[in-house]
């Protein structure tokens, strides 16, 4: 079973390079943020014809989430956080049937917070905190259980292309990785971080200054899994490739594979 999340930064633009990269990979659940489209202007249709079911939250120019599964719908589906009032589409969540039982897959779009002294980084917090109890009790009813997408925040200097230029700053808070560490707490693992990994693994690169191509990127978009799905990881793996593209997002693919 593979697993994936990308951030396409607006499927308007990307469908073309998602159906692509869905034919060279296919995954079996893929979870997709800002996809920038109000419900209506989903591209449902193309994405069926492509052998996927979906399940998708939107809204207009922002944010927006959506979760393909291949051989089956989704079950149960949530969007956004039960209990957590929002206007911001940047949940989905539902189980998904994989060759060792079902699956939860919660994928997240978490707030950039702006900068640490804004309210957009306050937002960012209580939505964490949000987060974090709904997923307490998603664990206790899903014992497998996958919660990916862009984290926007990179976990430890190890993420960050230059840690002294970015300390304090946002992704890279305390605060940002707390929230981090507490998710972990609640009993998930990265799962990147179970293998052994290249050095300056990024998984964003700013469209600015050059960046990808002087690799200046920061880790995070993550996958997240719980213990059950622990021993059953084979490969987490950052696809760059889709970077390359003429007018990429500037995100790239994750992906873990399953057993």
């Amino acid at each position: 079973m593979k697993i994936a999340t990308w951030n396409v930064n607006s499927l308007a633009v990307r469908l073309p390079q998602l159906l692509a990269w869905l034919e060279a990979n296919p995954v079996d659940a893929l979870v997709l943020q800002e996809t920038k489209l109000t419900d209506d202007k989903f591209p449902q249709a193309e994405i069926e014809a492509a052998g996927y079911h979906v399940a998708f939250h939107g809204q207009k120019t922002y944010n927006g989430v959506a979760l393909l599964s291949r051989g089956a719908a989704a079950l149960d589906v949530v969007k956004n956080i039960p209990g957590f009032a929002d206007e911001q589409a940047r949940v989905i969540a539902g189980t998904v049937t994989g060759e060792f039982g079902p699956v939860r897959v919660i994928g997240g779009y978490f707030p950039n917070g702006q900068a640490p002294d804004s309210e957009k980084f306050v937002y960012k917090m209580r939505w964490q905190d949000a987060l974090h109890d709904w997923v307490r009790e998603q664990l206790a009813a899903h014992p497998q259980l996958a919660l990916m997408g862009d984290f926007n925040v990179a976990p430890d200097d190890r993420d960050v292309y230059d840690p002294v230029g970015w300390m304090n700053q946002i992704h890279c808070t305390p605060q940002e990785r707390a929230q981090f560490q507490r998710l972990l707490a609640l009993g998930l693992v990265d799962a990147f971080r179970l293998f052994e990994q290249p050095l300056k693994s990024w998984s964003w690169w700013d469209y600015r200054n050059l960046a990808f191509r002087k690799n200046q990127g920061l880790r995070i978009d993550h996958i997240l899994l719980s213990e059950p799905l622990r021993p059953r990881v084979q490969a987490c793996v950052i696809d760059k490739a889709p970077r390359k593209n003429e007018r990429p997002s500037d995100h790239a693919p994750v992906i873990a594979t399953l057993a």
